[in-house]
């Protein structure tokens, strides 16, 4: 007995194939619902035999000689995603969602001519079957099913790509569910994601936070500066918002006592896309009272690098692409002013005044919009401008303006600026962190000029909000806070593009 080569599906399939594909694959789903149904449930049975998976039987059998026989019965189910039908015998490649695969071998000898002709009639690649017989080794060595019998799982009617050609990133994105079947980093992403999830959880646990949930629908965006999406609440016969940031109910709950509290969510930003933005992105955000920015810095880092080591095992991870980017050690914290001061051959102070910090962005062609030309905008916009891109490792940014950080303390001894830092790696913000500003009187005085700006046409700026003022009132403690995206560390753990790092990302 030996093995025969494999067929692969079509690389490209024009649409009128796919047409004429599926109407036989449809003639095939009548023919199993007619011809099948009592003794193999038709098309689309719902249930059919399964004893192992196809991972639990390469894990037990993974040291099977070539040839071998184990005398053990069983059952396993996948999609074929290679098939070869030869004479008396056909050889099929079965897949289980999580990528591993198993040999299923049809032969005359073990089902007898009707099983073996239908077998050839019914089932295409694509399908998902299931096949019972004795787990043997072919004399290849390939881990194999002997089929002694068989049944159709699910018919399915159109196609599968390539597995041997990549899908472009458009079709990975649009048709995600093709992506699964064909690509294993695609499976590998959606497991890593799992991982760092658990992991926050982990720290976070470990150190005494607590994991609650915040509202999606808000009377009033707050807690970033971004643009909300709005909707209209039939039940309320009120316009409202999808939240941009869960900040000020995170909040709401440490006033309350829960002095260590964090949330993993879905945040909604009516904004541009990009390979480092998404419309509807995931976030982790965190609060713990008695605390401070630096403090919060730690805990980002540690967060991080055991996420890191949750995927790969250690604090230097391996890129989609092969690069080795490490995320181990101490994290340089350089401060926002002094690193642009240097970077633009100028000094840079929070006395800067405007008309210097505008004729430098003329001098550069950084362009700030009137509406929102601040002394912090500037500066924001020209620290990209000049020091962005030069940041691979890890950097915590300190100490940013205060007119743009209406939300944060302001520095204990630097006036001016506020206690607040960007994370940045691989050049791109993946986290923010403050230390909080708890003054209702000076954080109402904040939601005024933020408001003033709003008037002057910020779509980002926030609005006076009473009721998180009115909690703020009620006395909140000194608190350390933090916000990062999930999305973005996936980027920065596995290399990839956020469009990648999410599972079904929004497309046009």
């Amino acid at each position: 007995m030996t093995d025969a080569p494999v067929v692969a599906p079509v690389a490209e399939t024009p649409d009128e194939d796919v047409h004429e594909q599926k109407a036989v694959r449809l003639e095939k789903r009548e023919r199993l619902l007619a011809e099948r149904a009592d003794a193999a449930g038709g098309a689309y049975p719902v249930a059919v035999p399964v004893t192992d998976t196809i991972a639990a039987l390469r894990e037990r059998y993974a040291d099977l000689e070539p040839g071998a026989e184990t005398g053990v019965v069983a059952s396993v189910a996948g999609r074929i995603v290679f098939s070869r039908n030869t004479g008396k015998l056909c050889f099929a490649s079965l897949q289980a969602g999580d990528g591993s695969r198993i040999q299923a071998m049809v032969s005359l000898a073990e089902v007898g001519d009707e099983s073996l002709q239908a077998w050839k009639d019914l089932v295409d690649l694509g399908d998902h079957v299931s096949v019972t017989g004795q787990v043997i080794s072919s004399r290849r060595g390939e881990l194999s099913i002997m089929v002694s019998s068989w049944a159709i799982a699910a018919k399915a009617l159109l196609p599968l790509p390539n597995l041997h050609s990549d899908l472009s990133e458009e079709s990975r994105v649009r048709s995600r569910f093709l992506d699964l079947i064909v690509r294993d980093q695609a499976r590998e992403t959606v497991v890593a994601r799992a991982k760092v999830n658990a992991s926050l959880r982990r720290t976070f646990t470990d150190r005494g936070f607590l994991e609650v949930e915040t509202p999606m629908l808000q009377v009033q965006h707050g807690g970033a500066a971004a643009r909300p999406f709005a909707t209209r609440s039939n039940a309320f016969d009120a316009d409202l918002f999808l939240r941009i940031a869960p900040e000020l109910f995170l909040k709401r709950a440490v006033v309350g006592g829960i002095d260590r509290v964090y949330e993993i969510n879905r945040n909604f930003r009516n904004e541009g896309a990009d390979s480092t933005h998404s419309p509807e992105f995931a976030m982790l955000e965190a609060y713990e009272a008695y605390s401070d920015y630096n403090a919060i810095a730690d805990l980002t880092q540690d967060l991080i690098q055991n996420a890191a080591v949750a995927v790969s095992g250690s604090t230097t991870v391996t890129w989609a692409d092969g690069t080795e980017f490490d995320l181990g050690g101490e994290w340089d914290r350089i401060s926002m002013y002094d690193s642009l001061s240097a970077a633009a051959g100028r000094a840079i102070t929070p006395e800067t005044g405007l008309d210097d910090l505008r004729a430098l962005a003329a001098e550069v062609v950084v362009e700030v919009p009137e509406k929102v030309a601040t002394h912090g905008k500037y500066v924001e916009e020209l620290w990209e401008h000049f020091v962005k891109g030069s940041l691979e490792r890890p950097t915590f940014v300190m100490d940013f303006p205060l007119d743009t950080s209406p939300l944060v303390r302001e520095h204990r001894t630097i006036a001016g600026v506020v206690e607040k830092w960007d994370l940045y790696v691989r050049g791109f913000e993946l986290a923010t962190g403050y230390s909080e500003l708890v003054d209702p009187v000076i954080q109402r005085e904040r939601f005024v000029e933020q408001a003033k700006l709003a008037a002057r046409g910020d779509d980002e700026a926030m609005r006076v909000d009473e009721e998180f003022l009115r909690a703020l009132e009620h006395g909140m403690p000194p608190t350390g806070g933090m916000g990062m995206g999930i999305d973005r560390l996936l980027m920065a753990i596995t290399g990839l593009g956020i469009r990648e790092t999410i599972l079904f990302p929004l497309v046009k």
